[in-house]
Formats: structure tokens, C-alpha cells, sequence
């Protein structure tokens, strides 16, 4: 496989062949975000370059795939012609294939008709990984996500009728110490509304390389506190009602690792954050946390 730059993938990924099938975020305007800015400008890869990767990578472990994961950043911002030959590529060339993933914004959501998302679910796009980071809109102005909370749940109800499993990624400090409250309560009821099969909390980390980092310069953002950011996390699961969402923490940027599903495991997932803001358990020691 050929890459360029950094890549990066959802932890439940790491088993999974990744297609680098889009160079860098189509949007790449957000805030407290570094992860495509080495490569600033957007492309899409020539299409004969994808296919040309996928056929190497059949003959190299062809029987091993069962996850194909499509980078960079939001490939769903790919048209159709150029995701269906790319998807009939890996249900041919994979035997043991049983999933094709990406990253998704709302607004790639938005762009596509009704019939282009039912089209991408049947040649095998089955899910996909969105980052509303926050459920509250001034936040979301804040870092610049390009979305509003409405359009995070009509993206998400779009996906989920064309027949996608959805993972929604919410980022615990995203709010900043002065909106922490309404970023942590704005989440929980925006998880609610999206309802995905899959939820998640990252926590921000400040990048020295990021218009984020300029504004906590000069004082005009301040992360929360460890305390306080379990505090949202808190808020965040005792507030969020998906049908049954299988939840977790266990990205390597969180102080306490959580898993269980809601709404079942709240009450105990609950308890452990209670205990943690206690001291009864132990955090990931900041030496361990990263991107």
C-alpha cells in the first residue's frame, strides 16, 4: 500500500486494511484539529491508484482482510463513480471481507441523495465514523466544525435509513472551561437525537500547532481540568439516551478507559466515573495518553 503523511484510524480499526483513498480532510478547518495539516491541500487519489493498492494488497494477505478502512479524512466526500469501483474491488479481491469503513462529516452526508447512500450501502459501505465533537452550537462555531448540531441529526438519520451502522466521536474539553457545562449537556442530547450503534469520548488535547493553541495563548481558551473533564464525561453518559449504543472511552487520549452499552451499563459506568472523581480509581498516567 502506498501512504502519504500521517494516518490516522478509529481504534476499532487496528486490525483493519486501510485504503488511503482521499489525501487529507476535505474541510480541514477545525480548531483544535492537526491531523491532515501536513497535507493542506485536499485531492482524491487517482482512482487507478486505489485499485492498483488493493490488488497488491489481495496478493499479499488477500485471505486475512475482513476490515477495509478508507482514508483520510472524510473520504465519503468521494463521488459515486469513484466509490463503486472501489468497493466492487474489495468484495471481489477480499473473500473474508465483512466490513468497509470511513470517516464522514455531516455535510458529506448532507451532499449525497437518498438513492447515493442506499447505492454506497449495497456495493458494502456499511459504516461510518462521524465527529459532531459537541452537541452545543456555540461551541461548535467555536472550533469551527462547519455543522450545527441539527445537521449532525438529519446526517445521522439519512445514514441510518440508507441502512449504515453509525459511530458518533464526541471530544470531552471540546467546550473549553467556559461552555464545559453546556458542551457536556449539548452532547449527551445530541447522542440522544443521532442515536448511533456505536459512541465514543475522545478528550481534546491542545496542539502547539493549532489555532486552538493560539487561542489558549492569549487566554482565550482553557482546557478543563482532569476533574472536570471526567465531569463531562459524567454529564455526558448519565445524559445520553441512544436505543443501544455500544460506548466506549478507550482511545489513547482518555483518562479513564470505559466500555459497556448504553443505556444498559450507565448505572455502573457511572459509578466508576464517580469513583474515579473519588480517587478510588486509578487514571491513565499522562505519559500514556496521546493522539
Amino acid at each position: 500500500m502506498r501512504y502519504i503523511g500521517k494516518l490516522y484510524r478509529p481504534p476499532s480499526e487496528a486490525d483493519a486494511l486501510i485504503l488511503q483513498a482521499t489525501i487529507g480532510c476535505s474541510w480541514n478547518h477545525c480548531t483544535y484539529c492537526d491531523m491532515y495539516r501536513d497535507k493542506p491541500e485536499f485531492r482524491v487519489r487517482p482512482l487507478a491508484e486505489s485499485l492498483e493498492d488493493l490488488a497488491g494488497a489481495a496478493r499479499q494477505v488477500g485471505d486475512e482482510v475482513e476490515k477495509v478502512f478508507v482514508a483520510d479524512g472524510d473520504a465519503l466526500v468521494m463521488d459515486l463513480a469513484h466509490w463503486e469501483p472501489i468497493l466492487e474491488a474489495c468484495t471481489r479481491l477480499f473473500p473474508r471481507l465483512r466490513r468497509v469503513s470511513c470517516y464522514a462529516t455531516a455535510t458529506n452526508v448532507l451532499a449525497k441523495s437518498d438513492a447515493e447512500l442506499r447505492r454506497l450501502r449495497e456495493l458494502g459501505l456499511s459504516l461510518l465514523y462521524m465527529g459532531p465533537e459537541s452537541g452545543d452550537d456555540v461551541t461548535l462555531r467555536r472550533i469551527a466544525k462547519g455543522s450545527t448540531a441539527a445537521d449532525h441529526v438529519e446526517a445521522a438519520r439519512r445514514a441510518r435509513a440508507a441502512g449504515f451502522e453509525l459511530s458518533a466521536i464526541f471530544l470531552l474539553g471540546a467546550g473549553g472551561l467556559e461552555r464545559s457545562a453546556e458542551h457536556a449537556a449539548g452532547s449527551a442530547a445530541l447522542a440522544t437525537a443521532m442515536d448511533p450503534h456505536y459512541l465514543a469520548a475522545l478528550t481534546l488535547t491542545v496542539v502547539p500547532t493549532t489555532p486552538l493553541a493560539k487561542l489558549a495563548t492569549r487566554g482565550d481558551f482553557q482546557l478543563p481540568d482532569v476533574a472536570q473533564l471526567l465531569g463531562e464525561l459524567r454529564t455526558f453518559v448519565d445524559g445520553a439516551r441512544p436505543t443501544d449504543a455500544l460506548f466506549r472511552t478507550n482511545h489513547a487520549s482518555n483518562y479513564l478507559p470505559l466500555g459497556g452499552r448504553l443505556p444498559r451499563d450507565r448505572e455502573r459506568i457511572v459509578d466508576v466515573i464517580d469513583r474515579a472523581l473519588a480517587g478510588d480509581v486509578a487514571l491513565r498516567p499522562e505519559r500514556l495518553r496521546g493522539l
